[in-house]
């Protein structure tokens, strides 16, 4: 369930609360980020922190708006700082006259900082030309592959979508049951549909959004996703099923797709996993990519200490002493650098996944917005039982269609194709 939406508008200049130096600040932050909050207590002794744990919005969850929203309505018991796995909750926390996130662009963080990050790493931040968050890591989609297996069948990696969708025809003949991608997770239109520019949902300004599934990108991507679902080169379960690690020849997705589901889960040995770049369809000029995640840190507007607020919330989004052995890819350019020779020094790929994901962290598609719904659970809803129950994508369009429609109108946007 979606929280009762934000109200829309625009906020004026941003006006700090009475501000107290050395005082407490309170962080929100997830499992995983907590040791990093530690990491940043320990060598900042002087800092009074008081730590909360909580479920990071991962999963669908809505514990932070919810929060916030009982933090309004009593005036007080915002957190300073807040981490959510949730890379669209930038959409609520930007709007109404008093939005949760105060603007870290408006004199709360460098602008030399801000302009460190990624291309396009921010975006899902921008509203209203203010910066209401930042970036702790990205989840850009890129190719990966079994190196040895390509190898063994004397394959080559593809380039572009339609030579994915001939290997998939061709393995699907040579070599039956090996699976060169999966179409039943709840992320699955963020790594086709987005990659392939499916103006699904495109802001075009305020809670004004374009939904259009029958555009011609999105019918593309349906009928060749449809073909090889039908040859079984691609599944229509979930990535996480072990039982078909062995035959995963190749897997368009994100940038943790590489330690946490070939070497945590699958337990792929390591020197076999590789990643290329972004596929693209022939007749585009850009290989553009979808991203499957990445977190958000945000400063709130209500804090009365914002120098140690946001003093944190760069440590934690910058310092190569966190982010360069965090689990995931970091959304900083030089913290990514650092991250990127940690995992050479790994040993595990292949290959040197470096250049490849330094090129699609800045790759991903602009025009796939952040919104106060969620496409993963729109998606798993309405697509993914469909699948399953015998309809093909190109079916589906139309129902998926109306779900995003009828979802965005609940929240208070206008609808347009």
């Amino acid at each position: 369930m979606d929280p009762t939406p934000a109200g829309s508008g625009t906020a004026g200049k941003f006006s700090p609360v009475p501000q107290k130096a050395g005082s407490e600040i309170t962080v929100w932050a997830d499992a995983t980020r907590v040791p990093g909050v530690q990491a940043y207590q320990k060598a900042h002794p002087d800092v009074k922190l008081k730590i909360v744990t909580y479920s990071g919005d991962a999963n669908g969850a809505n514990d932070l708006q919810t929060k916030v929203q009982l933090f309004d309505r009593s005036g007080g018991g915002w957190p300073d700082v807040a981490f959510t796995a949730n890379v669209n909750d930038g959409s609520w926390a930007s709007q109404g006259k008093s939005p949760y996130a105060a603007p870290v662009d408006q004199g709360i963080i460098p602008k030399s900082t801000l302009g460190g990050f990624a291309d396009g790493a921010l975006d899902p931040c921008v509203f209203n030309g203010k910066t209401y968050c930042v970036r702790n890591d990205l989840a850009q989609n890129v190719l990966w592959y079994d190196k040895k297996l390509m190898d063994s069948f004397g394959y080559t990696v593809p380039t572009t979508w339609e030579q994915y969708e001939a290997l998939g025809t061709k393995v699907a003949k040579e070599h039956p049951g090996y699976l060169l991608g999966t179409a039943g997770d709840s992320y699955a239109p963020e790594i086709y549909f987005w990659a392939g520019q499916c103006p699904a949902s495109t802001v075009t300004g305020g809670k004004k959004v374009t939904v259009n599934l029958e555009d011609p990108k999105c019918i593309r991507m349906a009928k060749l996703l449809d073909g090889l679902i039908a040859k079984g080169a691609v599944s229509k379960d979930t990535v996480f099923i072990k039982n078909k690690a062995a035959k995963v020849l190749m897997l368009p997705g994100p940038s943790w797709y590489g330690q946490v589901l070939f070497n945590s889960t699958f337990k792929t040995p390591k020197g076999r996993i590789a990643a290329a770049a972004p596929l693209k369809f022939a007749d585009d000029t850009t290989n553009y990519t979808g991203n499957v995640g990445g977190g958000l840190w945000f400063v709130s507007s209500h804090s009365k200490n914002l120098k140690a607020a946001s003093d944190l919330v760069t440590w934690m989004t910058t310092s190569n002493d966190y982010q360069a052995t965090a689990g995931t890819y970091p959304a900083y350019k030089t913290a990514a650098t650092a991250w990127l020779a940690n995992q050479t020094r790994t040993g595990y790929f292949a290959d040197d996944i470096g250049p490849v994901f330094q090129q699609a962290a800045e790759r991903v598609w602009p025009g796939w917005s952040a919104t106060q719904y969620s496409q993963e659970a729109i998606y798993a809803s309405t697509v993914v039982p469909a699948l399953n129950s015998g309809k093909t994508l190109t079916d589906t369009l139309g129902t998926w269609q109306t779900a995003i429609a009828d979802k965005a109108r609940s929240l208070g946007y206008t609808v347009e194709r």
